[in-house]
């Protein structure tokens, strides 16, 4: 299996946070802890998904790395509907509840400690931080940009592999090629595609695109749609064969028959 792994949008806007939270999420159901770092650094998008003050964020630690990784991690809520309960709509997850651990560690800094981070040094901070996360968790998740910093270099360089975000249209195929060769150009060779929206010849899986805002939180558990189709994705990114159960009309197997097993 699997147990770190950097998640790269081929561009910005094409639901790289998002994707990253929800495959998270379905990890958690599945009794896996999960860390989710921030590597976009310029957007912050992952602190939107957590109420409230961020301090220390990731920035920071990476700064300062006498300080615990556990000092900027903020558990996420999985809100998983119970079985026993009755699931009120076919489309949900059956689930008794989320026996795993999703922990975001996010950026969210003034512009001045943005652009200290984005240091070398700092970016070799990040690998330690990706080292640190992997020691106390079954899973890493980071979410990372189109590859153009330090930081971004450094987490794809950190983790076990590299899976690339794209959407499913002409445009998402000429950026993933793109995208492609400037990984290699720093030593990578992504061996994933996720598409998002429509589906993707090159894609090892797809998932659907979410409307909802972040402080909803992750709507794997809502929508059994997407749960089936982002499990899916989750063992062909991961290599992994999650355990989880879903309503008639919801397969997982199905959707396993659909991409052909793991692909690229």
């Amino acid at each position: 299996m699997i147990r770190t792994l950097a998640l790269v949008g081929v561009a910005g806007g094409v639901g790289t946070t998002r994707t990253a939270v929800e495959c998270a999420a379905i990890l958690a159901l599945d009794g896996r802890d999960v860390a989710v770092l921030d590597a976009a650094y310029a957007t912050q998008g992952l602190s939107e998904y957590l109420p409230g003050r961020v301090d220390p964020d990731l920035t920071d630690l990476c700064l300062h790395p006498e300080r615990p990784l556990a000092d900027g991690l903020h558990d996420l809520e999985i809100d998983a509907p119970d079985r026993t309960a009755g699931v009120d709509s076919p489309d949900r997850l059956a689930a008794a509840d989320a026996p795993g651990r999703v922990a975001l560690a996010p950026a969210l800094a003034p512009f001045e400690r943005l652009a200290r981070a984005k240091t070398v040094e700092a970016a070799e901070s990040f690998e330690d931080r990706v080292a640190e996360a992997a020691a106390g968790f079954d899973c890493v998740l980071v979410d990372v940009p189109p590859v153009a910093a330090n930081q971004h270099v450094a987490a794809v360089n950190a983790v076990d592999r590299v899976g690339l975000v794209v959407p499913g249209s002409e445009r998402g195929a000429d950026a993933r090629r793109r995208t492609a060769d400037r990984l290699r150009d720093v030593g990578v060779d992504p061996d994933r595609t996720l598409s998002v929206g429509t589906d993707l010849p090159a894609a090892a899986a797809t998932v659907p695109t979410v409307d909802a805002a972040p402080a909803e939180g992750p709507q794997c558990p809502r929508d059994g749609d997407l749960a089936a189709a982002t499990a899916a994705a989750v063992e062909s990114l991961f290599d992994v064969e999650l355990d989880l159960e879903f309503d008639d009309g919801n397969g997982l197997d199905r959707i396993r028959e659909g991409i052909g097993g793991l692909g690229r």
